[in-house]
């Protein structure tokens, strides 16, 4: 795997190869990553897994015609056929009247701000395997626990480089680790399952082991002999390991590229508050230590934290440079790639603002609802914003979390959910896309 410097040198030298071979504009792109995975199961080791790659990718453009190429060779002979590759199919691809790169004036300028993405912390095979049998030890001591699915712990590092015709080229390095254990209480039809996991960008901030182990195992006791409920209409209340995943289905919808496709449930909601006016989602790809800080994005757009809802109003759309010009808008640093095929869209590091109610406040006055731990399946129409998913966690009574419930189904529609929305005020910043507890009135619950 390449240096950042020279990622840098590599993608820019295949951008000016590209300009001499007759393209008009071009950007390069370099990924480079190495990976090392502990997995274990009662207390033996099960597998180890050591990968490193890099791949570059190259994408011209002659006239509004474009074709993308990429290699995992980066020898000086496959990389002056990859561009002699390239040009040839941009002059036969079709004309694409919004094609093009990023304008010049927004790419990312000046130096790197730190935002302490990468710790260069290398920890040994030793020390992963330590960590991950001592995270199972501690699932697996919590009284009641009959069975293992194992534990892991990893380690990672990655490298990116950007290059354009327009004069861009920056790069930089970020590491990821990560633990996590699964364990099995009960017997025969009545056995239960579940999980914990975190993830850090420096080696220090992971969870010790033994937090992780131990909270998989409680969990897991938590769900023995899980409850009948009927079918009704009823508040429910997310977890916030789950509840993020309703606030990425907004995201999707945010998209430009499916906005231009007319195929987004926020269509003809432009304009509305469709969130309560406490709600305001932020995206910053600026946070230190955060799992999808970034300085620029991936047409070297500069990015910048912004709300995506402010008070309930969703603020615009997340945009590349050619969903932008089939609206009529302003590339916004949101477009993301990988080394092959055009930019797409997303966000970084997401999180909802805290509400003023504490979790307890938040469910004291629900005589009957759900407090959801788990979904299962997809279950979501982009499109029309139906929302219908598997479902398991733990009854609500009269204000209080009771008895678990599992194999339920709960449904509704986004637009209707977003309204009756609620945010308690326990938010953490513990994944990319983050959210305190939720409650939504009145959601289909379907019993088991």
């Amino acid at each position: 795997m390449l240096t950042v410097g020279e990622a840098e040198a590599r993608a820019g030298a295949l951008i000016d190869a590209a300009r001499k071979a007759g393209a008009d504009a071009a950007d390069a792109l370099y990924v480079g990553e190495s990976s090392l995975g502990i997995n274990v199961r009662l207390g033996e080791l099960e597998d180890v897994g050591r990968s490193e790659g890099e791949e570059i990718g190259l994408r011209v453009f002659a006239g509004q015609r474009s074709a993308s190429v990429s290699s995992s060779d980066l020898s000086d002979a496959a990389l002056a056929a990859l561009v002699e590759r390239a040009v040839a199919m941009a002059r036969e691809a079709p004309e694409d009247p919004h094609a093009g790169l990023a304008p010049e004036e927004l790419l990312f300028r000046g130096e790197l701000p730190d935002f302490e993405g990468d710790d260069g912390a290398d920890p040994s095979p030793a020390a992963l395997k330590e960590r991950a049998l001592a995270t199972e030890d501690a699932a697996r001591a919590v009284a009641g626990i009959t069975n293992s699915e194992g534990a892991s712990a990893s380690a990672g590092r990655s490298v990116v480089a950007l290059a354009t015709s327009g004069g861009f080229c920056s790069g930089y390095s970020s590491s990821h680790y990560g633990g996590s254990a699964s364990v099995i209480a009960g017997e025969g039809g009545d056995m239960q399952r579940d999980y914990a996991s975190h993830s850090a960008r420096h080696y220090a901030d992971l969870d010790a082991p033994e937090a992780i182990g131990r909270l998989a195992g409680e969990r897991t006791i938590k769900r023995l002999n899980p409850a009948k409920m009927d079918s009704g209409t009823m508040p429910i209340v997310f977890d916030p390991r789950i509840g993020g995943h309703l606030v990425g289905h907004l995201v999707g919808a945010m998209s430009g590229p499916s906005v231009a496709r007319r195929t987004s449930f926020l269509l003809g909601h432009e304009d509305e508050a469709i969130l309560p006016e406490a709600i305001t989602i932020i995206d910053d790809p600026h946070r230190i230590r955060g799992l999808r800080s970034r300085p620029f994005d991936g047409e070297g757009v500069a990015t910048q934290r912004h709300a995506l809802v402010e008070r309930g109003r969703v603020t615009g759309w997340l945009l590349n440079a050619a969903a932008a010009r089939q609206l009529g808008l302003t590339t916004n640093g949101h477009a993301v790639r990988g080394v092959g095929g055009a930019p797409g869209v997303g966000a970084t590091n997401i999180h909802m603002e805290p509400g003023t109610l504490s979790p307890d406040e938040l469910i004291a006055d629900i005589t009957l609802g759900v407090y959801v731990t788990e979904m299962i399946g997809q279950g979501v129409n982009p499109v029309t914003g139906d929302y219908s998913r598997g479902a398991s966690g733990f009854l609500i009574e009269n204000g209080q979390i009771t008895r678990p419930v599992a194999e339920i189904t709960v449904a509704g529609n986004l637009i209707d959910m977003f309204a009756k929305l609620t945010a308690a005020n326990d938010l953490e910043h513990r994944r990319a896309l983050n959210v305190p507890t939720l409650r939504i009135e009145g959601m289909t619950v379907a019993g088991a």
